[in-house]
């Protein structure tokens, strides 16, 4: 188990090490603080950058087909993306939910232009599994593909499209099947992300069912790390679950903003995502059972505490009744002036400990 994680961060560092520049971060944008890259495509091929947004959107439109505008913006503010929504004439609804964020997955169509809500999930790395850990980070990612655009609207820490975009680049016959090709390589990144997480969760699954049915696991392990580790599984399953029905509506339901060569491609998609939601539901029942597990060597261990204190009481019990009863200093009790009398009363005592101890030790309460 511990030779898993240790492989998992060795992969992880070797990929962050050779992690190519992302030329779409915002500091780097000569197009605004929310305006991260804004790209035009013909035939799958990367054209000429414009110097705005706007421009960007002129030359797109005087082609005529052929090409399109992918347009990636950061967390815009309401007045920022004004312009972008009355550029390319979006919904108002899709518009709020765009900016505002916190949204349920889904995909929903208005006219000629599909929007749709991905929920961003990444593996947040810690050395030890506590009940305070954060094991999951979330955020957003909306997508709106149109005739001759596809815009990227992003919410969180994390997520960048930059290799994305690049990928996507090196494969010029995919992009020219226009926005839908960016429609579906950004669900495929998104769900390719909730498989990854789910094998890292694994590795602390595995770390906590080893921690409670390791010998004394009543004591050593911490209910606490198994509920901070169920509540983090439920934020993964919140982002995942819900996305299984947009994704089907995809790949099954003719609509006029997916290119029908890129449909068949969404199913590969649902797959996945259906794999993953497999996992993350055993996930969830297997923590029950661990939990369960836990709760109940709690209770055996308690039971047993005090069956050994109930154990120590009776054997304590006897030197306690005869010390109380020739405590009494009556003047007439049996042996009170016999020179014997007090050796004769500390063996049977030890005699009678000793009987009652080796009783309860054969019988399992000691």
């Amino acid at each position: 188990m511990s030779m898993a994680g240790n492989l998992r961060k060795v992969a992880n560092l070797a990929r962050r090490a050779r992690r190519r520049v992302d030329l779409s971060h915002p500091a780097r944008s000569p197009l605004g603080s929310s305006v991260v890259n804004c790209v035009i495509y013909r035939d799958g091929i990367r054209q000429e950058a414009s110097p705005t947004v706007e421009e960007s959107v002129a030359r797109v439109r005087k082609m005529r087909g052929g090409g399109f505008l992918w347009l990636g913006l950061h967390e815009p503010s309401e007045t920022e993306f004004a312009r972008v929504a009355e550029l390319f004439g979006l919904h108002p609804l899709a518009v709020e939910d765009a900016v505002h964020a916190h949204q349920r997955p889904k995909v929903e169509q208005y006219g000629d232009v599909l929007f749709a809500v991905f929920k961003t999930v990444t593996y947040v790395e810690h050395e030890q599994l506590t009940s305070t850990s954060e094991v999951v980070d979330t955020g957003e990612l909306m997508v709106f593909t149109g005739r001759d655009f596809a815009i990227t609207v992003r919410h969180g820490r994390h997520g960048s499209l930059g290799p994305l975009r690049e990928d996507l680049e090196a494969e010029p016959q995919q992009l020219a099947n226009g926005p839908s090709a960016v429609l579906h390589a950004v669900a495929d990144h998104v769900v390719d992300d909730y498989l990854t997480v789910a094998d890292a969760v694994q590795n602390d699954m595995d770390s906590v069912e080893a921690d409670v049915f390791a010998p004394h696991g009543a004591r050593s392990a911490d209910a606490g790390r198994i509920y901070q580790l169920k509540r983090e599984l439920l934020e993964l399953k919140r982002a995942v679950v819900p996305l299984s029905r947009p994704l089907a509506w995809l790949a099954t339901e003719p609509c006029p903003a997916v290119d029908p060569g890129i449909q068949a491609y969404f199913r590969d998609v649902a797959d996945h995502l259906a794999r993953v939601t497999e996992q993350i539901n055993a996930f969830d029942g297997l923590l029950d059972s661990i939990l369960q597990a836990h709760l109940a060597q709690v209770t055996v261990a308690q039971n047993e505490d005090m069956r050994k204190i109930t154990a120590w009481a009776a054997i304590i019990a006897v030197p306690t009744m005869v010390c109380g009863v020739y405590g009494m200093n009556f003047d007439h009790m049996p042996e009170l002036r016999w020179r014997f009398g007090y050796p004769m009363a500390l063996a049977v005592i030890a005699a009678a400990c000793f009987t009652i101890h080796r009783s309860f030790k054969r019988n399992g309460w000691l």
